[in-house]
């Protein structure tokens, strides 16, 4: 298994961000606009919080709220989990299956260095099997 780190570096994708203060409906835009599932609230480089399409449907959509006049910071998660990027990619998903999330914010010290979705972590985790299945029938057939 990888660490988080090694896997960060493989993808290079570039932090998904939005300040509280924004609309949810910006929120919106910005995960349909980059395909992605979660970004991180940001009060400057200040990690504040984390807003998913979850947050989305759970506290707007079926609770009748309007998207323009609800703002990130009134649906976004405050206690946000976050790993290092010395953490083993085996442990966020047993971080993540236990705290039943999708979305991993990586922090150095007080800077946010990434995020890994549950994505990046199975396709780790299949990698690691697919390697080993190749070199336990290296093995057998030598």
């Amino acid at each position: 298994m990888k660490t988080v780190a090694e896997l960060l570096r493989q993808r290079q994708h570039p932090l998904r961000t939005i300040e509280p203060q924004r609309s949810v409906f910006e929120a919106l835009q910005v995960l349909a606009d980059h395909e992605v599932g979660a970004l991180l609230v940001m009060t400057g480089q200040r990690l504040v919080g984390i807003v998913s399409e979850r947050d989305y449907t759970r506290k707007v959509a079926l609770q009748g709220r309007s998207s323009r006049d609800t703002t990130v910071a009134d649906i976004m998660t405050r206690q946000v989990t976050v790993v290092s990027p010395s953490t083993r990619t085996r442990a966020c998903m047993a971080l993540m299956r236990d705290q039943k999330i999708r979305h991993l914010p990586v922090v150095e010290g007080e800077q946010v260095v990434g995020m890994l979705s549950i994505r990046d972590i199975l396709d780790d985790i299949i990698a690691d099997h697919e390697t080993t299945i190749a070199q336990l029938e290296n093995y057998i057939q030598s």
